[in-house]
């Protein structure tokens, strides 16, 4: 789940929340925990236009995710729906994977899962809440299904809160004939700091990752 401990758990420990509720991917990892500054430069990609971000963020990104990433076989964005595409004119989850492809190599496909249906916004939505959101929100049409099929694939996102959206994106691309999905994502809400998550201090998330 990439969750950090501020302490070495030992080869092997799974967090309560991988034990509860398993995820349909295989591993989640994301580069730093999602405060400060990492919220404010998160929050200018996706608010404010600073594309210019994307390809610092792809950096961190690469480091943290080095052993997903040596497994991927094809890397794919969360999408946006095409009415909030159209307002935004860019999906920062694509600006993201773009600049991880173009830095690791690793074939770059946006358009494999397509968002059916708007959803309302996430943000101060609870788990189950923000699940039900989702559901039935995400299709891999017949043309992705070429892409992924068998194969390995990294999702990517910008902010990993309840982990809601990953989870509804994944169970599309596993119907669409994924052989396995990874995520990785620039951020990670810590478990218990809410779904708004507050700010204070930057800090790579480099302990021991379940």
């Amino acid at each position: 789940m990439g969750t950090p401990f501020p302490h070495e758990m030992g080869e092997g420990f799974l967090s309560g929340e991988a034990l509860a509720d398993p995820p349909p991917f295989e591993r989640a990892r994301a580069a730093v925990i999602y405060s400060g500054v990492a919220c404010d430069m998160v929050r200018g990609l996706k608010y404010h236009d600073r594309t210019d971000l994307a390809p610092w963020m792809a950096g961190w990104m690469q480091r943290a995710g080095a052993e997903l990433l040596a497994e991927a076989e094809v890397i794919v964005p969360v999408p946006l729906y095409w009415r909030r595409f159209f307002r935004r004119k860019f999906n920062q989850s694509a600006e993201l994977a773009r600049a991880l492809s173009a830095r690791s190599g690793i074939r770059f496909e946006p358009s494999v899962v397509k968002r059916v249906r708007q959803t309302r916004p996430q943000v101060g939505l609870e788990r189950r809440e923000r699940e039900d959101n989702l559901r039935g929100a995400f299709r891999v049409p017949p043309e992705g299904m070429l892409a992924i099929a068998g194969r390995r694939v990294l999702l990517i996102d910008d902010v990993y809160t309840t982990g809601a959206t990953v989870r509804a994106v994944t169970l599309a691309l596993k119907k669409g004939g994924a052989g396995a999905v990874d995520v990785l994502t620039v951020a990670r809400v810590l478990p218990g700091a809410g779904t708004d998550a507050g700010r204070g201090d930057f800090q790579p998330a480099t302990t021991e990752p379940i």
